[in-house]
Protein backbone atom coordinates (compact mmCIF):
# COMPACT_ATOMS: atom_id res chain seq x y z
CA UNK A 1 0.00 0.00 0.00
CA UNK A 2 1.40 3.53 -0.82
CA UNK A 3 1.94 5.99 1.70
CA UNK A 4 -1.28 8.18 0.91
CA UNK A 5 -3.36 5.00 0.64
CA UNK A 6 -2.29 4.24 4.07
CA UNK A 7 -3.00 7.63 5.18
CA UNK A 8 -5.91 7.19 3.69
CA UNK A 9 -7.00 3.92 5.01
CA UNK A 10 -6.11 4.99 8.64
CA UNK A 11 -8.43 8.00 8.62
CA UNK A 12 -11.12 5.59 7.26
CA UNK A 13 -10.58 3.16 10.63
CA UNK A 14 -10.92 6.37 12.59
CA UNK A 15 -14.07 7.50 10.92
CA UNK A 16 -15.63 3.92 11.02
CA UNK A 17 -15.49 2.90 14.50
CA UNK A 18 -17.83 1.00 16.14
CA UNK A 19 -18.97 2.61 19.01
CA UNK A 20 -20.61 6.41 19.16
CA UNK A 21 -17.84 7.61 20.95
CA UNK A 22 -15.04 8.95 19.81
CA UNK A 23 -12.32 10.64 22.52
CA UNK A 24 -9.81 13.61 21.32
CA UNK A 25 -6.86 13.98 23.58
CA UNK A 26 -5.04 16.98 22.53
CA UNK A 27 -1.45 17.61 23.49
CA UNK A 28 0.41 20.38 24.64
CA UNK A 29 4.10 20.86 24.55
CA UNK A 30 6.99 23.15 24.29
CA UNK A 31 9.71 21.71 22.15
CA UNK A 32 9.47 19.74 19.68
CA UNK A 33 11.74 16.84 21.09
CA UNK A 34 9.02 16.47 23.25
CA UNK A 35 6.32 15.67 20.68
CA UNK A 36 7.03 11.84 20.23
CA UNK A 37 7.05 10.79 23.44
CA UNK A 38 3.65 13.03 24.38
CA UNK A 39 1.78 11.55 21.35
CA UNK A 40 2.92 8.24 22.20
CA UNK A 41 1.45 8.71 25.73
CA UNK A 42 -1.70 10.22 24.12
CA UNK A 43 -2.46 7.27 21.67
CA UNK A 44 -2.59 5.26 24.42
CA UNK A 45 -5.97 6.58 26.02
CA UNK A 46 -7.07 8.50 22.71
CA UNK A 47 -8.92 7.24 18.90
CA UNK A 48 -7.86 10.58 17.94
CA UNK A 49 -4.74 12.58 19.23
CA UNK A 50 -4.97 16.74 18.49
CA UNK A 51 -1.33 18.22 18.36
CA UNK A 52 -1.73 22.19 19.47
CA UNK A 53 1.04 24.10 17.37
CA UNK A 54 0.62 26.86 19.51
CA UNK A 55 2.04 26.04 22.23
CA UNK A 56 5.49 25.77 20.32
CA UNK A 57 7.58 28.60 20.32
CA UNK A 58 8.14 30.22 16.88
CA UNK A 59 11.53 28.54 15.69
CA UNK A 60 9.83 25.17 17.38
CA UNK A 61 7.25 25.00 14.74
CA UNK A 62 9.16 25.43 12.15
CA UNK A 63 10.92 22.27 13.42
CA UNK A 64 8.37 20.23 13.80
CA UNK A 65 6.27 20.41 10.41
CA UNK A 66 9.14 17.84 9.10
CA UNK A 67 9.07 15.27 12.27
CA UNK A 68 5.16 15.48 11.58
CA UNK A 69 5.17 14.45 7.97
CA UNK A 70 7.75 11.59 8.86
CA UNK A 71 6.08 10.40 11.94
CA UNK A 72 2.09 10.92 9.71
CA UNK A 73 3.87 8.14 7.24
CA UNK A 74 5.12 5.69 10.12
CA UNK A 75 2.68 5.87 12.51
CA UNK A 76 -1.15 4.77 12.98
CA UNK A 77 -2.22 7.27 15.32
CA UNK A 78 -5.24 9.67 13.76
CA UNK A 79 -4.23 13.10 14.51
CA UNK A 80 -5.83 16.91 14.54
CA UNK A 81 -3.35 19.72 13.83
CA UNK A 82 -4.28 22.58 15.34
CA UNK A 83 -2.55 26.31 15.85
CA UNK A 84 -5.36 28.30 17.81
CA UNK A 85 -4.76 31.87 17.97
CA UNK A 86 -4.84 33.92 21.63
CA UNK A 87 -8.72 35.41 20.41
CA UNK A 88 -9.67 32.09 20.42
CA UNK A 89 -8.63 30.26 23.47
CA UNK A 90 -5.35 29.25 22.00
CA UNK A 91 -2.00 29.92 23.22
CA UNK A 92 0.12 31.97 20.19
CA UNK A 93 -0.38 35.53 19.53
CA UNK A 94 -0.38 35.70 15.68
CA UNK A 95 -1.97 37.76 12.75
CA UNK A 96 -4.11 36.57 10.03
CA UNK A 97 -1.08 35.60 7.60
CA UNK A 98 0.65 33.71 9.57
CA UNK A 99 -2.20 31.43 10.55
CA UNK A 100 -2.87 31.26 7.00
CA UNK A 101 0.26 30.56 5.47
CA UNK A 102 0.78 27.59 8.15
CA UNK A 103 -2.64 26.35 7.37
CA UNK A 104 -1.15 25.48 4.12
CA UNK A 105 1.72 24.46 5.03
CA UNK A 106 -0.69 21.34 7.27
CA UNK A 107 -2.41 20.77 4.58
CA UNK A 108 0.52 19.46 2.73
CA UNK A 109 2.08 17.26 5.14
CA UNK A 110 -0.07 14.34 5.38
CA UNK A 111 -3.26 12.69 3.91
CA UNK A 112 -4.40 11.21 7.39
CA UNK A 113 -4.39 14.04 9.36
CA UNK A 114 -7.23 16.47 10.03
CA UNK A 115 -6.77 19.99 10.60
CA UNK A 116 -8.48 22.66 12.86
CA UNK A 117 -9.20 26.30 11.46
CA UNK A 118 -11.21 28.60 12.66
CA UNK A 119 -13.67 30.58 11.40
CA UNK A 120 -12.26 33.75 10.42
CA UNK A 121 -9.49 31.50 8.11
CA UNK A 122 -11.83 28.83 6.76
CA UNK A 123 -14.28 32.02 5.10
CA UNK A 124 -10.68 33.39 3.32
CA UNK A 125 -9.45 30.34 2.69
CA UNK A 126 -12.70 29.66 0.26
CA UNK A 127 -10.84 31.44 -2.92
CA UNK A 128 -8.34 28.82 -2.38
CA UNK A 129 -10.35 25.85 -2.20
CA UNK A 130 -9.00 23.75 -4.81
CA UNK A 131 -5.56 23.73 -2.71
CA UNK A 132 -7.10 22.58 0.55
CA UNK A 133 -8.60 19.20 0.83
CA UNK A 134 -11.98 20.20 2.64
CA UNK A 135 -12.87 16.52 4.05
CA UNK A 136 -10.20 16.96 6.74
CA UNK A 137 -10.93 20.23 7.85
CA UNK A 138 -12.71 20.82 11.33
CA UNK A 139 -14.01 24.94 10.84
CA UNK A 140 -13.70 25.78 14.88
CA UNK A 141 -15.71 28.75 16.46
CA UNK A 142 -14.81 29.14 20.29
CA UNK A 143 -16.43 31.90 22.71
CA UNK A 144 -15.72 31.82 26.63
CA UNK A 145 -17.94 34.61 27.28
CA UNK A 146 -20.55 32.75 26.90
CA UNK A 147 -23.42 31.18 24.52
CA UNK A 148 -24.34 34.04 22.17
CA UNK A 149 -27.29 34.90 21.67
CA UNK A 150 -26.99 34.51 17.61
CA UNK A 151 -25.13 30.72 17.74
CA UNK A 152 -27.78 29.26 15.31
CA UNK A 153 -27.15 31.87 12.74
CA UNK A 154 -23.13 31.30 13.14
CA UNK A 155 -23.44 27.68 13.06
CA UNK A 156 -25.54 28.09 9.34
CA UNK A 157 -22.31 30.03 8.41
CA UNK A 158 -19.76 27.54 8.96
CA UNK A 159 -22.43 24.85 7.50
CA UNK A 160 -22.56 27.08 4.12
CA UNK A 161 -18.42 26.45 4.24
CA UNK A 162 -16.60 23.65 1.75
CA UNK A 163 -14.87 22.20 5.62
CA UNK A 164 -16.07 18.56 6.45
CA UNK A 165 -16.92 19.47 10.52
CA UNK A 166 -18.21 22.46 12.32
CA UNK A 167 -16.94 22.49 15.56
CA UNK A 168 -18.42 24.98 18.26
CA UNK A 169 -17.52 25.45 21.96
CA UNK A 170 -19.03 28.20 23.92
CA UNK A 171 -19.13 28.43 27.25
CA UNK A 172 -21.21 27.23 29.49
CA UNK A 173 -22.19 28.70 33.83
CA UNK A 174 -25.26 26.83 34.11
CA UNK A 175 -26.56 23.60 32.82
CA UNK A 176 -29.35 24.83 30.97
CA UNK A 177 -26.58 26.52 28.91
CA UNK A 178 -26.21 23.07 27.15
CA UNK A 179 -29.79 23.01 26.01
CA UNK A 180 -28.45 25.09 22.64
CA UNK A 181 -25.43 22.61 22.19
CA UNK A 182 -27.67 19.91 22.13
CA UNK A 183 -30.27 21.29 19.83
CA UNK A 184 -27.55 22.20 17.88
CA UNK A 185 -26.04 18.28 17.48
CA UNK A 186 -29.62 17.70 16.95
CA UNK A 187 -30.40 19.72 13.83
CA UNK A 188 -27.00 18.65 12.37
CA UNK A 189 -27.89 15.27 12.84
CA UNK A 190 -31.05 15.12 10.72
CA UNK A 191 -28.97 17.53 8.16
CA UNK A 192 -26.71 14.46 8.25
CA UNK A 193 -23.74 17.04 8.67
CA UNK A 194 -20.82 16.49 10.70
CA UNK A 195 -20.29 18.40 13.84
CA UNK A 196 -18.32 18.58 17.34
CA UNK A 197 -20.19 20.66 19.84
CA UNK A 198 -19.38 21.28 23.05
CA UNK A 199 -20.32 23.40 26.46
CA UNK A 200 -16.99 24.43 28.29
CA UNK A 201 -16.84 24.47 32.12
CA UNK A 202 -17.83 22.79 34.93
CA UNK A 203 -21.31 23.07 34.22
CA UNK A 204 -20.96 22.06 30.08
CA UNK A 205 -19.43 18.48 31.65
CA UNK A 206 -23.01 16.99 30.33
CA UNK A 207 -22.23 17.43 27.05
CA UNK A 208 -18.72 16.20 26.75
CA UNK A 209 -20.53 12.75 28.16
CA UNK A 210 -23.82 12.94 26.47
CA UNK A 211 -22.50 14.63 23.05
CA UNK A 212 -21.28 11.72 21.13
CA UNK A 213 -24.21 9.87 21.34
CA UNK A 214 -26.43 12.82 20.34
CA UNK A 215 -24.11 13.19 17.12
CA UNK A 216 -21.31 15.00 18.04
CA UNK A 217 -18.28 13.43 15.69
CA UNK A 218 -15.86 13.48 18.89
CA UNK A 219 -15.33 14.64 22.45
CA UNK A 220 -12.17 15.84 24.05
CA UNK A 221 -10.52 14.90 26.77
CA UNK A 222 -7.08 15.59 29.04
CA UNK A 223 -4.27 13.26 29.37
CA UNK A 224 -4.29 13.60 33.27
CA UNK A 225 -5.69 16.50 35.21
CA UNK A 226 -2.69 18.73 34.77
CA UNK A 227 -2.77 18.73 30.93
CA UNK A 228 -6.21 20.01 30.29
CA UNK A 229 -6.74 22.54 26.94
CA UNK A 230 -10.20 23.89 27.80
CA UNK A 231 -12.26 24.60 31.40
CA UNK A 232 -14.52 21.44 31.95
CA UNK A 233 -12.12 18.50 30.26
CA UNK A 234 -12.23 15.44 31.72
CA UNK A 235 -9.61 12.87 31.54
CA UNK A 236 -9.83 10.49 29.33
CA UNK A 237 -9.78 7.80 32.01
CA UNK A 238 -12.66 9.64 33.81
CA UNK A 239 -14.61 9.36 30.48
CA UNK A 240 -13.90 5.43 29.74
CA UNK A 241 -13.82 3.96 33.07
CA UNK A 242 -16.02 6.25 35.57
CA UNK A 243 -18.80 7.41 32.78
CA UNK A 244 -18.54 4.21 30.50
CA UNK A 245 -18.90 6.65 27.61
CA UNK A 246 -18.05 3.90 25.06
CA UNK A 247 -21.77 2.28 26.13
CA UNK A 248 -23.28 5.32 26.16
CA UNK A 249 -26.35 5.54 23.58
CA UNK A 250 -29.87 7.04 22.76
CA UNK A 251 -31.39 4.48 25.23
CA UNK A 252 -29.00 4.95 28.00
CA UNK A 253 -31.14 6.48 31.22
CA UNK A 254 -29.83 9.46 32.87
CA UNK A 255 -29.27 10.32 36.55
CA UNK A 256 -27.35 13.24 37.53
CA UNK A 257 -26.39 15.21 40.49
CA UNK A 258 -28.07 18.86 40.66
CA UNK A 259 -26.51 21.50 42.49
CA UNK A 260 -23.52 24.60 43.02
CA UNK A 261 -20.69 23.65 42.88
CA UNK A 262 -20.79 19.10 42.05
CA UNK A 263 -17.50 19.00 40.75
CA UNK A 264 -16.07 17.65 44.61
CA UNK A 265 -18.82 15.13 44.38
CA UNK A 266 -17.60 11.17 44.70
CA UNK A 267 -21.79 10.41 43.42
CA UNK A 268 -20.80 9.98 40.11
CA UNK A 269 -17.88 7.49 40.88
CA UNK A 270 -19.98 5.74 43.27
CA UNK A 271 -23.23 5.37 41.16
CA UNK A 272 -21.65 5.08 37.42
CA UNK A 273 -19.72 1.61 39.36
CA UNK A 274 -23.04 0.53 40.96
CA UNK A 275 -24.56 0.46 37.04
CA UNK A 276 -21.62 -0.84 35.91
CA UNK A 277 -22.05 -4.10 38.16
CA UNK A 278 -25.46 -4.10 38.03
CA UNK A 279 -25.56 -4.29 34.27
CA UNK A 280 -27.59 -1.57 33.51
CA UNK A 281 -27.73 1.15 30.74
CA UNK A 282 -27.57 4.23 32.92
CA UNK A 283 -25.33 6.94 33.32
CA UNK A 284 -24.61 9.45 36.36
CA UNK A 285 -23.56 12.78 35.62
CA UNK A 286 -23.03 16.29 37.67
CA UNK A 287 -25.44 18.91 36.80
CA UNK A 288 -24.15 22.49 37.78
CA UNK A 289 -26.95 24.90 38.05
CA UNK A 290 -27.80 27.96 39.68
CA UNK A 291 -31.64 28.19 39.67
CA UNK A 292 -32.93 24.87 40.33
CA UNK A 293 -36.48 25.49 39.44
CA UNK A 294 -35.22 26.51 35.80
CA UNK A 295 -33.14 23.05 35.57
CA UNK A 296 -36.48 21.50 36.55
CA UNK A 297 -38.62 23.13 33.85
CA UNK A 298 -36.53 23.09 31.30
CA UNK A 299 -34.01 20.01 31.37
CA UNK A 300 -35.80 17.61 33.86
CA UNK A 301 -39.65 17.65 33.96
CA UNK A 302 -41.18 15.28 31.52
CA UNK A 303 -44.02 17.78 30.94
CA UNK A 304 -42.06 21.19 29.77
CA UNK A 305 -38.41 19.99 29.79
CA UNK A 306 -36.50 20.87 26.30
CA UNK A 307 -34.21 17.92 25.93
CA UNK A 308 -34.97 14.78 23.95
CA UNK A 309 -33.31 12.09 26.25
CA UNK A 310 -34.04 9.64 29.04
CA UNK A 311 -33.76 11.17 31.89
CA UNK A 312 -34.64 8.67 34.86
CA UNK A 313 -33.93 10.99 37.87
CA UNK A 314 -31.70 13.19 40.29
CA UNK A 315 -29.76 13.42 43.42
CA UNK A 316 -30.53 16.87 44.28
CA UNK A 317 -27.35 18.85 47.03
CA UNK A 318 -26.64 22.07 47.94
CA UNK A 319 -27.99 24.53 47.86
CA UNK A 320 -31.18 22.89 46.40
CA UNK A 321 -32.82 20.53 48.88
CA UNK A 322 -35.42 22.60 50.16
CA UNK A 323 -35.61 24.84 46.57
CA UNK A 324 -37.21 21.56 44.74
CA UNK A 325 -39.47 20.91 46.36
CA UNK A 326 -42.16 23.26 45.04
CA UNK A 327 -41.45 22.34 41.29
CA UNK A 328 -42.43 18.40 42.48
CA UNK A 329 -45.87 16.57 41.75
CA UNK A 330 -45.59 14.58 44.90
CA UNK A 331 -43.30 14.03 47.95
CA UNK A 332 -42.71 11.82 50.35
CA UNK A 333 -44.03 12.07 53.50
CA UNK A 334 -41.33 11.68 55.35
CA UNK A 335 -39.09 14.38 53.38
CA UNK A 336 -41.97 16.74 54.02
CA UNK A 337 -41.24 16.36 57.37
CA UNK A 338 -37.86 16.89 56.72
CA UNK A 339 -38.25 19.95 54.90
CA UNK A 340 -35.49 18.56 51.91
CA UNK A 341 -35.53 16.38 49.40
CA UNK A 342 -32.28 14.95 47.97
CA UNK A 343 -33.74 12.13 45.08
CA UNK A 344 -35.54 13.02 42.80
CA UNK A 345 -37.65 10.14 40.85
CA UNK A 346 -39.14 10.33 37.38
CA UNK A 347 -42.31 8.53 37.48
CA UNK A 348 -44.12 9.10 34.00
CA UNK A 349 -44.52 12.67 33.39
CA UNK A 350 -44.59 13.41 37.05
CA UNK A 351 -41.23 14.25 39.57
CA UNK A 352 -41.41 12.47 42.56
CA UNK A 353 -39.55 13.54 45.52
CA UNK A 354 -37.79 11.45 48.45
CA UNK A 355 -34.97 12.16 50.96
CA UNK A 356 -32.45 9.32 51.60
CA UNK A 357 -30.42 11.31 53.55
CA UNK A 358 -31.91 10.19 57.01
CA UNK A 359 -31.78 6.70 55.80
CA UNK A 360 -27.75 7.38 55.03
CA UNK A 361 -27.32 8.76 58.43
CA UNK A 362 -29.04 6.10 60.69
CA UNK A 363 -28.26 3.01 59.12
CA UNK A 364 -24.79 3.28 59.76
CA UNK A 365 -25.15 4.76 63.47
CA UNK A 366 -27.58 2.42 63.98
CA UNK A 367 -25.32 -1.05 63.10
CA UNK A 368 -22.56 0.71 65.15
CA UNK A 369 -24.11 1.66 67.97
CA UNK A 370 -27.34 -0.07 68.45
CA UNK A 371 -30.57 0.80 69.71
CA UNK A 372 -30.53 4.86 69.31
CA UNK A 373 -34.21 4.68 71.34
CA UNK A 374 -33.18 7.06 74.95
CA UNK A 375 -29.83 7.93 73.74
CA UNK A 376 -28.46 11.23 74.34
CA UNK A 377 -27.48 12.67 71.36
CA UNK A 378 -25.95 16.08 70.60
CA UNK A 379 -25.44 17.55 67.17
CA UNK A 380 -23.45 20.44 65.91
CA UNK A 381 -24.72 22.60 62.60
CA UNK A 382 -27.64 23.48 61.50
CA UNK A 383 -27.10 22.95 57.87
CA UNK A 384 -28.87 19.92 55.55
CA UNK A 385 -26.87 17.29 57.45
CA UNK A 386 -28.02 18.35 60.91
CA UNK A 387 -31.59 18.67 59.70
CA UNK A 388 -31.68 15.23 58.25
CA UNK A 389 -29.60 13.82 61.60
CA UNK A 390 -31.88 15.69 63.92
CA UNK A 391 -35.47 14.23 62.43
CA UNK A 392 -33.55 10.85 61.74
CA UNK A 393 -32.38 10.40 65.41
CA UNK A 394 -35.76 11.70 66.99
CA UNK A 395 -37.21 9.21 65.04
CA UNK A 396 -35.81 6.55 66.36
CA UNK A 397 -36.79 8.39 70.21
CA UNK A 398 -33.66 9.37 70.62
CA UNK A 399 -32.98 12.73 73.09
CA UNK A 400 -31.19 15.41 70.97
CA UNK A 401 -29.22 18.45 71.33
CA UNK A 402 -27.77 20.93 68.93
CA UNK A 403 -25.28 22.89 69.04
CA UNK A 404 -24.28 26.11 67.00
CA UNK A 405 -21.39 28.68 66.45
CA UNK A 406 -24.38 31.73 65.48
CA UNK A 407 -28.11 30.92 66.77
CA UNK A 408 -29.18 33.04 64.21
CA UNK A 409 -28.34 30.52 61.56
CA UNK A 410 -29.79 27.84 63.04
CA UNK A 411 -33.61 30.32 63.89
CA UNK A 412 -34.99 28.09 60.39
CA UNK A 413 -34.07 24.73 61.92
CA UNK A 414 -34.80 25.41 65.72
CA UNK A 415 -38.35 26.55 64.37
CA UNK A 416 -38.87 24.39 62.46
CA UNK A 417 -37.92 21.36 64.74
CA UNK A 418 -39.27 23.53 68.35
CA UNK A 419 -35.62 23.26 69.94
CA UNK A 420 -33.47 25.59 71.37
CA UNK A 421 -29.90 25.78 70.34
CA UNK A 422 -27.07 26.14 72.69
CA UNK A 423 -23.65 28.11 72.16
CA UNK A 424 -20.57 25.64 71.06
CA UNK A 425 -18.55 27.96 72.57
CA UNK A 426 -16.90 26.56 75.18
CA UNK A 427 -19.85 23.31 75.37
CA UNK A 428 -19.02 19.78 77.14
CA UNK A 429 -20.19 16.56 75.92
CA UNK A 430 -19.45 14.21 79.13
CA UNK A 431 -22.29 12.56 79.59
CA UNK A 432 -23.55 12.51 75.45
CA UNK A 433 -24.13 8.79 73.78
CA UNK A 434 -23.45 10.12 70.40
CA UNK A 435 -22.00 13.17 69.06
CA UNK A 436 -22.26 14.16 65.44
CA UNK A 437 -20.14 16.92 63.47
CA UNK A 438 -22.53 18.05 61.10
CA UNK A 439 -20.80 20.98 59.70
CA UNK A 440 -18.27 21.14 56.53
CA UNK A 441 -15.67 22.08 59.57
CA UNK A 442 -12.56 19.22 58.69
CA UNK A 443 -13.16 19.00 54.99
CA UNK A 444 -10.38 18.48 52.91
CA UNK A 445 -8.81 22.12 51.82
CA UNK A 446 -8.45 25.27 53.88
CA UNK A 447 -10.03 24.14 57.33
CA UNK A 448 -9.05 20.57 57.46
CA UNK A 449 -7.03 21.44 60.43
CA UNK A 450 -10.22 22.39 61.90
CA UNK A 451 -12.53 20.78 64.35
CA UNK A 452 -15.85 21.67 66.14
CA UNK A 453 -14.56 19.98 69.07
CA UNK A 454 -11.42 19.27 70.66
CA UNK A 455 -10.11 15.92 73.04
CA UNK A 456 -11.17 17.92 76.17
CA UNK A 457 -14.53 17.97 75.04
CA UNK A 458 -14.87 14.59 74.23
CA UNK A 459 -14.19 13.13 77.16
CA UNK A 460 -17.43 11.30 78.35
CA UNK A 461 -18.83 10.54 74.93
CA UNK A 462 -19.11 6.95 73.91
CA UNK A 463 -19.01 7.53 70.02
CA UNK A 464 -18.09 10.44 67.90
CA UNK A 465 -19.82 10.94 64.46
CA UNK A 466 -18.45 13.13 61.33
CA UNK A 467 -20.44 13.31 58.07
CA UNK A 468 -17.22 14.54 56.81
CA UNK A 469 -16.37 11.88 54.19
CA UNK A 470 -13.17 13.78 52.79
CA UNK A 471 -10.68 12.85 54.22
CA UNK A 472 -11.67 9.81 55.70
CA UNK A 473 -9.44 10.65 59.07
CA UNK A 474 -10.84 13.58 59.85
CA UNK A 475 -9.54 16.32 63.02
CA UNK A 476 -12.66 15.81 64.57
CA UNK A 477 -12.02 11.48 64.51
CA UNK A 478 -8.54 11.83 65.57
CA UNK A 479 -9.66 14.55 68.39
CA UNK A 480 -12.26 12.17 69.51
CA UNK A 481 -10.27 8.68 69.17
CA UNK A 482 -7.49 10.42 71.88
CA UNK A 483 -10.36 10.52 74.55
CA UNK A 484 -10.76 6.82 73.98
CA UNK A 485 -14.19 7.48 71.92
CA UNK A 486 -15.24 5.10 69.65
CA UNK A 487 -15.84 7.01 65.79
CA UNK A 488 -17.85 6.91 62.93
CA UNK A 489 -16.51 8.57 59.26
CA UNK A 490 -18.93 10.01 56.95
CA UNK A 491 -17.99 8.00 54.05
CA UNK A 492 -20.64 5.08 55.56
CA UNK A 493 -23.68 7.77 55.43
CA UNK A 494 -22.49 8.67 51.78
CA UNK A 495 -23.16 5.19 50.77
CA UNK A 496 -26.25 4.26 52.59
CA UNK A 497 -28.06 7.24 51.30
CA UNK A 498 -26.33 5.95 47.58
CA UNK A 499 -27.84 2.65 48.35
CA UNK A 500 -31.21 3.87 48.94
CA UNK A 501 -31.53 6.17 45.68
CA UNK A 502 -29.69 3.22 44.09
CA UNK A 503 -32.89 1.22 45.22
CA UNK A 504 -35.59 4.37 44.00
CA UNK A 505 -34.10 4.48 41.04
CA UNK A 506 -33.82 1.21 39.66
CA UNK A 507 -36.23 -0.96 42.00
CA UNK A 508 -32.87 -3.44 42.67
CA UNK A 509 -31.06 -4.35 45.44
CA UNK A 510 -27.33 -1.91 45.57
CA UNK A 511 -23.93 -3.42 45.37
CA UNK A 512 -23.10 -2.32 48.48
CA UNK A 513 -19.64 -3.06 48.17
CA UNK A 514 -18.78 -2.00 44.61
CA UNK A 515 -20.10 1.62 45.80
CA UNK A 516 -17.87 1.60 48.85
CA UNK A 517 -14.97 0.52 46.62
CA UNK A 518 -15.51 3.05 44.08
CA UNK A 519 -15.59 5.77 46.43
CA UNK A 520 -12.56 4.58 47.80
CA UNK A 521 -10.76 4.54 44.93
CA UNK A 522 -12.16 8.06 44.29
CA UNK A 523 -10.54 9.71 47.30
CA UNK A 524 -6.97 7.63 46.33
CA UNK A 525 -7.32 9.12 42.31
CA UNK A 526 -8.28 12.23 43.67
CA UNK A 527 -4.59 11.93 45.73
CA UNK A 528 -7.17 12.56 49.06
CA UNK A 529 -5.90 9.34 50.87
Amino acid sequence: MLPDEADEHRLASCLMKSNLARICVPIRVQRASELPEAIKRAAEVADIVEVRLDYLGDSEREAVLPFLRDHLIRDATPMILTFRPAEEGGHAVTDYEARRSLSTSLNKISSSAFFDLEFDLVSGLDAEKASIDWSRVICSHHDFSGVPPDLNRIYERMAATPARIVKIAVQADDATDCLPIFHLLSGARHEGREIIAIAMGHAGILTRILGPSFGSFLTYAAFDNESATAPGQLTASELREVYRIDKINPQTEVIGLLGKPVGHSLSPHIHNAAFAAAGANAVYIPFEARDAGQFIRRLAHPRSRELDWKLRGLSVTAPHKSVVMSFLDWIDPRAKEMGAVNTILIQGDELHGHNTDAAGFITPLRRKFGSLHGARCAIVGAGGGARAALWALRNEGAQVALFVRDPDKARVLSEEFKIDPQLLSGASFAGVDVLVNATPVGTRGTREQETVAKVDQFRGVRLAYDLVYNPLETQFLREARAAGCETLGGIEMLISQAVEQFKLWTGEDAPVDVMRDAARRALVYHGTL
